[in-house]
């Protein structure tokens, strides 16, 4: 076993050369650099984010421009964030290592190799099954091992709650309770609030059983967080 074992993890470094070149090593290091000139100080997410193949994450149309901080369209109408807002989020998120976060919105996986460089148990839920299906083929061979979930974001995952940890990648019109209710005492929970005509980044700390404390931390833009499973 321990044979196998070690054959495959030569297998997945074999895999990841195979994709990953110096150039694109060279071109996600200047995009870090740019994100941190942008206001990002937190150095352990720069790192992470640095690791991550942000161009394995990326329609092949796409891909030449996987190192822009820009927001790119993935499958199922979604969008893989710009570098910037994963930062911003993440950096709100004050991940730190064997802490449980709920990650609503899996898209393409990126976000969620983000956390789990940081050391985060990850349980992420997706709505689209198409999404649902390709992030673990690209996640996979990159020996990211989340705990996926197909469902409803809305509902969150009541079953593995509470959670030191919530990130909600997509916009919600108002915070669903029942995430703020999977939300451990002391936890934080990161959520972008609003509709098309303009969306606040939200940041709530929950102090006590009944006590949240919410805090605004700019403007931005996300594809809006909709009930329900899409087959």
């Amino acid at each position: 076993m321990a044979i196998y074992v070690q054959e495959y993890k030569l297998y997945l470094c074999f895999q990841m050369n195979q994709k990953e070149s110096y150039r694109h090593k060279g071109l996600r290091k200047r995009l870090i650099e740019e994100v941190r000139n942008k206001g990002i100080q937190d150095e352990e997410v720069l790192d992470a984010m640095g690791r991550v193949p942000r161009h394995l994450f990326m329609d092949s149309s796409f891909i030449n421009f996987s190192y822009t901080d820009k927001a790119f369209p993935i499958a199922a109408g979604q969008t893989i964030s710009q570098p910037y807002t994963v930062a911003f989020q993440t950096e709100l998120l004050e991940v730190t290592r064997h802490l449980k976060v709920l990650e609503v919105g899996t898209g393409s996986g990126y976000q969620t190799a983000v956390l789990l460089e940081l050391g985060a148990r990850v349980y992420t839920i997706e709505r689209q099954r198409q999404l649902f299906l390709e992030a673990q083929k690209t996640l996979a061979p990159l020996n990211y091992k989340p705990i996926y979930f197909y469902g409803d974001g809305y509902e969150g995952v009541p079953a593995y709650a509470p959670f030191d940890r919530i990130l909600v990648t997509a916009a919600a019109q108002k915070i669903p309770q029942k995430l703020l209710d999977q939300l451990a005492i002391g936890g934080i929970l990161v959520v972008p609030e609003g509709d098309q005509s303009g969306q606040k980044m939200i940041k709530v700390v929950r102090e006590s059983k009944d006590s949240f404390l919410s805090s605004e931390h700019g403007y931005f833009s996300f594809v809006p967080m909709l009930k329900g499973k899409n087959n």
